[in-house]
């Protein structure tokens, strides 16, 4: 909740920070099956791996939303606006996502008290990702697609009295 109210500020907006917290559930899922997987219990490391996780996820949501953003801005309709987001933050999203994986497959792998935290994070973030890659955009474009078909465009734009 904390994650969505501060977004809301910074997007000026109520809808788009929905789209983007939309990635948080899939995270969770991937939290808790690299868990339960692994055999692993919730504990206090692989609670703070969930924060952390959470983090990430979140800001490869903002980076993808924030460019559909500027090409719905520049004129794009929501669907021409999400393929050059995604195509555009594509690598970016997934050169963060891996950084943070491979950083977190040693702590992961190794027998300790902090194996917890690295699975929670590997195993969010291999769901966020897909998420903020697929699921994020396609939520983007639907909840946009409307705003489009209302705004007035072209010849009839101008000719409208004001």
């Amino acid at each position: 909740m904390l994650i969505y109210l501060l977004i809301v500020v910074t997007f000026q907006s109520w809808i788009d920070p929905f789209v983007i917290v939309l990635a948080l559930p899939f995270a969770l899922a991937g939290i808790v099956w690299m868990l339960f997987v692994t055999g692993t219990t919730l504990s206090v490391p692989a609670l703070t791996g969930a924060i952390m996780c959470m983090g990430v996820a979140t800001a490869n949501s903002i980076l993808v939303i924030s460019f559909a953003r500027e090409r719905l801005a520049a004129g794009r309709n929501s669907v021409q606006a999400v393929m050059e987001a995604g195509s555009t933050r594509f690598r970016p999203v997934l050169m963060t996502a891996l950084a943070m994986i491979i950083g977190m497959a040693p702590m992961a792998l190794e027998p300790g008290q902090n194996a917890p935290l690295g699975r929670a994070v590997i195993g969010g973030l291999i769901f966020a990702t897909c998420a903020t890659l697929f699921f994020v955009p396609l939520v983007f474009s639907l909840v946009h697609a409307r705003d489009h078909l209302k705004a007035p465009t072209g010849a009839m734009a101008a000719a409208r009295p004001i």
